[in-house]
């Protein structure tokens, strides 16, 4: 799945990716990669050894978005959130959150994390992860919310790694 900017968020095509994600080999060794789409080379997924990483809807660019529309737009993609999280808890049981505060704190520092999340942080992917697992495979999945740049589109990514995620060690502490 592909979504592109300011498709309508559709439920059953966002579990569908997931789960077949879930069922899809993930690469046991080599360099972290990443997929866009050959005709507009938007970015579709990024591989690395256990994990994948690939969004699941995008909203329209906030360009020029301010005050109320801002303010729905973002609560309209909480609700996709929100709604897929409803889902998979149905399914999976409850969720628990990873905190991704350590990884955002030290953004600029040169400070190399362990994969997925040097990939989530070079993407400017700093939302919490709604983390389920272990799921069958012995696989974990992760959901966040994220956006890179005060005007660039809101993403719902999907994170599935075949190894339990723990939260980095906070730089605070």
């Amino acid at each position: 799945m592909t979504p592109h900017a300011d498709t309508p968020f559709d439920l059953p095509s966002a579990v569908s990716a997931i789960e077949t994600a879930l069922s899809s080999p993930l690469p046991t060794s080599g360099p972290t990669t990443g997929q866009g789409d050959p005709l507009t080379g938007e970015w579709t997924s990024t591989r690395g050894e256990g994990f994948l990483f690939f969004p699941l809807w995008q909203s329209a660019s906030l360009t020029g978005v301010y005050g109320r529309e801002w303010n729905e737009a973002e609560a309209r993609a909480e609700s996709h959130l929100a709604a897929l999280t409803a889902h998979l808890d149905a399914h999976w049981g409850p969720h628990r959150t990873l905190n991704m505060r350590a990884p955002l704190l030290r953004r600029g520092s040169g400070e190399r994390f362990p994969e997925p999340f040097h990939t989530l942080s070079a993407k400017d992917c700093y939302g919490d992860l709604t983390l389920w697992g272990p799921l069958p495979r012995t696989r974990w999945a992760a959901l966040s919310l994220n956006q890179s740049d005060g005007d660039t589109p809101l993403i719902l990514t999907a994170l599935i790694t075949d190894h339990p995620l723990t939260e980095p060690p906070d730089p605070a502490s």
